[in-house]
């Protein structure tokens, strides 16, 4: 069995992500990054299939747009694309829209981090479009899946991360539908064990 196809299923929902270093363009440089290194703040793994092409830019200037808000409440964002870490580059220098960015690009070359999540497409190599939601003990709270024709909103993933953040936050609380910070929560009571 070799590196690559070492995973057989993909980590779920309330699962502990697997550990991972990876290269990855940042700040005009290239870096490892550790998966475990980001444990004690909340993390979003932003998966997209391909650099220079059509629909990812546009979802990566939206994170970058939105970047320092996910900072200022904790967490870190990183990109994910089995392009290397000279392709980020190229593009970042390349791209208007990818100049925004300042989040780490990390570069899952092998497939082996696409994987692990679920999100590689094995007869093209490339990632379809995951975005996780990871806690700061590294366990995933949330987590979607979309085709490559189909993109993501940053501003509801942040929404979900403002969700899943004020639940870990608030034990017994929970957020219903469309909940943004300053809404009511909900408060489950005995009688309704089982009809969450």
């Amino acid at each position: 069995m070799t590196e690559q196809t070492q995973y057989t299923c993909a980590v779920k929902v309330g699962e502990k992500v697997p550990e991972f270093t990876l290269k990855a363009f940042h700040k005009d440089d290239i870096t490892d990054i550790s998966l475990s290194e980001q444990q004690g703040k909340w993390l979003i793994l932003f998966f997209y299939p391909a650099d220079f092409t059509f629909v990812c830019p546009t979802e990566l200037e939206e994170m970058a747009g939105l970047y320092e808000s996910f900072v200022k409440e904790g967490a870190e964002v990183m990109s994910v694309s089995t392009d290397t870490h000279w392709v980020h580059k190229a593009w970042h220098d390349e791209s208007e829209a990818i100049k925004k960015i300042t989040f780490p690009m990390l570069a899952d070359p092998t497939g082996a981090l696409s994987r692990a999540f679920g999100v590689y497409i094995e007869d093209e190599g490339v990632a379809l479009r995951g975005s996780f939601l990871i806690d700061p003990d590294g366990v995933v709270q949330a987590m979607e899946v979309h085709a490559d024709g189909v993109g993501r909103s940053a501003q509801e993933l942040y929404r979900k991360f403002q969700a899943a953040k004020f639940v870990a936050e608030h034990g017994g609380q929970v957020c219903p539908a469309s909940w943004e910070p300053g809404k009511d929560t909900l408060e489950p009571g005995l009688d309704l064990v089982g009809k969450i």
